[in-house]
Order: structure tokens, then C-alpha cells, then sequence
């Protein structure tokens, strides 16, 4: 029974894991991957915001996850200038939910 429950609790610790934050080398490949780099930068603006930037804005914000999944898939204009960000619909919705949840991490 105790090692049951130990095992219990490893697979937990795993599980857990699995939601944890990407690491940025991680979260840069991804980037690199999806070409997002060519438009951003963790720390300083290019052509769109920087992403620190944007994890500044929407820290606390519960519904930002959602709102920024749609935005990088659909494309937007607006919030941060007026150029526009084109829709990146090649891109997977996998790839696109660690990618904002990667910049939303960020501090």
C-alpha cells in the first residue's frame, strides 16, 4: 500500500511537470521554429512588442491566454502600434498555446 501511494505521488510530480513553464531556450526554438522572431524579441521591440512587454500588460489578466491564442493565430492590429500582425494559421494550435503561454511567463 505505502508504495502505491509513493508511486502515486511520483506520477503527480510528473504530471505536474508537464504544465510547467517552458524553459526559454525551449521557448525560443519554438519561436525560431515558427518564425516569430523575425517580428519579436523577448526583450525588446522589433516590428511587434517585445514580449516581456506583453507578459507586463496581460500579468493577472485571465483571460489573456485565450484572447492571445485567437490574436496569433488570427492576426490583429492596434494594441501595440499600427502595424499589423498577419494571421499565422500554418502554424499548429499546439504550437501556438506554448508559444503564449511561453510569453505570458515571462517576468
Amino acid at each position: 500500500m505505502k508504495l502505491w501511494v509513493a508511486l502515486a505521488g511520483v506520477g503527480l510530480l510528473v504530471a505536474g511537470n508537464a504544465n510547467a513553464a517552458m524553459s526559454q531556450a525551449d521557448g525560443l526554438a519554438l519561436a525560431q521554429k515558427n518564425a516569430c522572431l523575425t517580428c519579436h524579441s523577448i526583450d525588446h521591440k522589433i516590428v511587434g512588442p517585445a514580449w516581456k512587454d506583453v507578459a507586463a500588460k496581460y500579468r493577472g489578466d485571465k483571460g489573456a491566454e485565450a484572447r492571445l491564442i485567437a490574436k496569433v493565430k488570427n492576426g490583429g492590429a492596434g494594441n501595440w502600434g499600427s502595424v499589423p500582425m498577419p494571421p499565422n494559421s500554418q502554424v499548429s494550435d499546439a504550437d501556438i498555446k506554448a508559444l503564449v503561454k511561453f510569453v505570458l511567463s515571462l517576468k
